[in-house]
């Protein structure tokens, strides 16, 4: 379902970019796209700081993640490499994955992903979570311990945590990874019988209570999301671009990002493959931070609009923060036609309306001048 704009989103990202473009007695008559934004990140997490400004992690670097800060959005300046692993004395070697922040007690908390040197098997993917802590949001991150928060028995991947303030539990979230998880199901047949794959490896999202230390878990890991089953099902064509165009022969759904919003567990999360055009996100709702959760009908929330003439393709991984006024926005990574090799960063505003339906305004760009129009 496609709604209209709403004046209090628009107006706020005229408060918000005016300062960007305008002198402070200029105002635009309709909000500007700064997309895509000049930082190179896959899986771009945006920390609103409590000293005012905005900090930016993302997947980039061979050896750990840099960071970049913003006073208003719009203007953005390097802080440099904030961690840095792959030592020698570390517990991880390379693939240094979609990097969370999060502000606690005076301390901020970085959470990520990485290849564990701990690999008696030889696996091929062996990716486990980590956690570094640090005095400032600029680094530098030292690992809290040196080792991972847990040992999954298959790859993991995108960290995520919610601080559920109702019950004061901490809950970790994460996905598991598509590396030799081939499952059944009637999309995997049909690339069967089409000579297309053989079979179709997928990744599940689970989440977890964690120790509000982060030094373990509590429990045993929950499945919360996973792709369709069956070809009738409302969220398969959306979420199997990737296996029934032919591109490759695995499902994801990975990216996850928890938040509550009256009462409801919001769960963002991306579906296809993250090298691809397809990559989108969807979201899921819950009473209940581990489930069970029901993907909505208007799902994908965020998708490649090239198909109708814009140029960005690939759109995922995203989360969402807010600005000191209370406005949504979400950050995310996409691919321009004209340069489909390289991912940027996006950030657009996004809202719960009054039926409780997520709404995400993007993909937006700078060379749109013409506000996207909406209908039922």
């Amino acid at each position: 379902m496609r709604r209209t704009f709403p004046y209090m989103l628009a107006a706020t990202l005229v408060l918000l970019l005016s300062a960007c473009h305008n002198k402070p007695s200029e105002v635009p008559a309709e909000p500007e796209s700064l997309n895509p934004l000049p930082i190179l990140f896959g899986d771009p997490f945006v920390l609103a700081a409590s000293d005012g400004n905005y900090y930016m992690y993302g997947t980039s670097l061979a050896d750990g993640f840099e960071a970049y800060v913003s006073a208003d959005l719009c203007n953005w300046e390097p802080c440099g490499q904030v961690y840095r692993g792959g030592t020698a004395e570390a517990w991880n070697i390379d693939c240094f994955w979609a990097p969370e922040v999060y502000e606690r007690n005076g301390k901020y908390h970085l959470f990520f992903s990485s290849n564990s040197k701990d690999n008696p098997t030889n696996e091929g993917e062996n990716f486990q979570i980590g956690v570094a802590v640090s005095d400032s949001p600029k680094g530098p991150f030292t690992d809290l311990m040196n080792r991972p928060v847990f040992k999954a028995p298959y790859p993991v991947i995108d960290a995520n945590v919610l601080f559920d303030d109702d019950s004061g539990r901490t809950y970790l979230y994460f996905s598991r990874c598509c590396y030799k998880h081939a499952v059944e199901s009637e999309i995997a047949d049909s690339a069967r019988r089409a000579g297309t794959f053989q079979e179709v490896e997928e990744s599940w999202v689970y989440g977890v209570e964690m120790e509000p230390d982060f030094s373990g878990i509590i429990g045993e890991p929950v499945l919360l999301l996973a792709p369709p089953t069956e070809l009738s099902d409302t969220q398969a064509e959306w979420e199997s671009r990737s296996v029934l165009s032919g591109e490759v022969n695995r499902r994801w759904t990975e990216g996850s990002f928890i938040f509550k919003h009256d009462g409801t567990y919001y769960m963002m999360y991306s579906a296809n493959s993250y090298q691809g055009a397809y990559y989108a996100v969807g979201y899921a709702t819950s009473d209940n931070p581990l489930g069970p959760f029901v993907k909505s009908d208007f799902n994908p929330v965020l998708q490649e609009n090239v198909s109708k003439g814009g140029i960005v393709m690939g759109t995922g991984h995203n989360m969402m923060f807010r600005t000191p006024e209370g406005q949504m926005m979400t950050s995310y990574h996409g691919r321009l036609i004209s340069n489909p090799g390289e991912r940027v960063v996006f950030i657009d505003p996004m809202e719960i309306d009054a039926e409780g339906h997520l709404i995400i305004h993007g993909p937006t760009v700078k060379q749109d001048k013409e506000e996207t129009e909406e209908s039922e």
